[in-house]
């Protein structure tokens, strides 16, 4: 087991000592990285103590320790999982090869591609989170984003080090970029649509934590299938935190859903009307919000035929989530059948795996779901949530601004215009969500539209005061 060396002015697993050029590159990016989080982080919390998880070690049981930190403070660093001796590929044409420490010189630009991809979003979602402390639901809940955001910064730094240690010039140059693209900004904006959509209220923030996390969760445990061991092994260990952001996502929603059925209970109906003269959000909004982040984060999938993933899967670059479940890791004589809007086809199995991936993730989405529906239909009530179809919305593949309801149904484009609003937030909703978002800080106090956690944070009270304001 890897132990994470603290005395290091970078914090890290790596012996990064023994490599002085690479110690002094990343020694130069640290005080860039720190003007970009003091001027893009959080704002105005800088001071505050919040009671922040870091990590201690790579190990699976106790790998982290918990306490009081100023968030400037936070010791980001560099951690890799442990190395599995004698790993081999576990996939595409190089099946059962021993994996790489360097990079074949005709990977090196696709894999810095991924790399810088993966990278993008982490600081975006920090840039698009950094005003929601002003109008946080409780302390609970500023803590819990505080504890996400810090973490994204922590796996910029895992990508980061990549670049820098793997990538020379180049991987420089692209680590400086980084910092440079920012979250919905007309001239650098950052790689991906999702990342650049405004994240103003805290029902967003669920709804990102729920969804688009769990995009990242897939895109991580595809890259832990890689070819390349040190790209492999950085997001092993990232898997490991990012868990919690989906955590954050998905309490935060039933919490949602149990406060509108506590509303619903007290004054005897489902009227939306009434609900939100209540301070709370009506059922069919809580739909809508999903509909928007299900449909905005399934386009980060990709397009449904892509031979860009067919080549990162033959080559090893890029593996299916959880590849060893799977009985065929070549998939050269294999076919897929595809819903396409001239018809299904089916197509080599290698040119939908943006397909197989988007399938897996949205069965992960369910589960949430079932979860919430059930406290639904325990309360007595006939309403339940549901996932968009894939074909919904999208921007990107086959189905890029084609009118499909939410149910899946091609329609007449301007049909599909007038009910749009029936569907996604409209301004009124998002205004009436903005209206409901007062920031609320005595310990173990909630918002009106947000019950309280079942449990505080490492076995805590939930009256516990985990962000000290000064």
């Amino acid at each position: 087991m890897s132990g994470i060396n603290y005395s290091e002015k970078i914090p890290n697993n790596v012996n990064l000592v023994s490599d002085r050029t690479l110690q002094r590159a990343l020694e130069h990016w640290q005080p860039h990285f720190l003007q970009w989080w003091g001027e893009m982080g959080p704002t105005d919390f800088q001071a505050a103590d919040v009671y922040l998880r870091t990590a201690v070690s790579v190990d699976a049981q106790g790998w982290a320790q918990y306490g009081a930190v100023k968030m400037p403070d936070y010791r980001w660093g560099i951690f890799l999982a442990d190395q599995v001796p004698n790993r081999t590929i576990g996939f595409g044409d190089q099946m059962g090869q021993p994996v790489w420490q360097q990079i074949p010189g005709e990977y090196r630009s696709t894999l810095r591609r991924l790399i810088v991809t993966q990278g993008d979003t982490e600081p975006a979602s920090v840039e698009q989170q950094r005003l929601l402390g002003h109008t946080c639901p409780s302390l609970y809940d500023l803590r819990n984003l505080f504890q996400v955001n810090v973490e994204e910064g922590r796996h910029l730094w895992a990508m980061v080090y990549l670049l820098h240690a793997y990538f020379g010039r180049d991987g420089r140059e692209e680590a400086e970029e980084l910092l440079a693209r920012h979250s919905g900004d007309a001239d650098k904006p950052r790689i991906l649509t999702t990342f650049n959509e405004p994240v103003t209220d805290w029902l967003s923030f669920f709804c990102f934590t729920y969804f688009t996390d769990r995009d990242g969760k897939y895109q991580l445990k595809s890259l832990a299938e890689s070819a390349f061991d040190p790209l492999s092994r950085t997001c092993r260990f990232m898997l490991t935190e990012e868990a919690h952001h989906m955590f954050v996502g998905e309490t935060g929603i039933g919490r949602v859903v149990k406060r509108t059925l506590e509303v619903m209970k007290e004054l005897g109906t489902d009227d939306p009307a009434k609900i939100r003269a209540h301070g709370a959000v009506d059922l069919p909004l809580l739909q809508k919000y999903l509909n928007f982040w299900c449909s905005s984060s399934l386009d980060l999938f990709g397009s449904e035929i892509s031979s860009n993933s067919a080549a990162n899967f033959a080559h090893g670059l890029k593996g299916r989530p959880d590849e060893s479940q799977y009985e065929d890791h070549v998939l050269r004589n294999a076919s897929f059948h595809l819903r396409m809007p001239e018809g299904d086809q089916d197509v080599p199995m290698l040119n939908a795996l943006n397909e197989i991936m988007r399938e897996s993730y949205l069965k992960d989405c369910e589960i949430g779901l079932k979860r919430w529906n059930r406290v639904i239909e325990r309360a007595g009530h006939a309403f339940r949530l549901t996932l968009p179809a894939p074909q919904f919305r999208r921007s990107i593949g086959a189905w890029a601004g084609l009118p499909v309801d939410p149910a899946g149904k091609l329609m007449d484009k301007e049909a599909f215009a007038k009910q749009l609003p029936a569907w996604v937030p409209s301004e009124a909703d998002k205004a009436f969500v903005r209206s409901l978002m007062h920031k609320v800080i005595e310990p173990g106090k909630m918002a009106s539209w947000v019950a309280p956690p079942d449990r505080g944070i490492n076995n805590l009270p939930v009256e516990y005061e985990y962000v000290k304001l000064h």
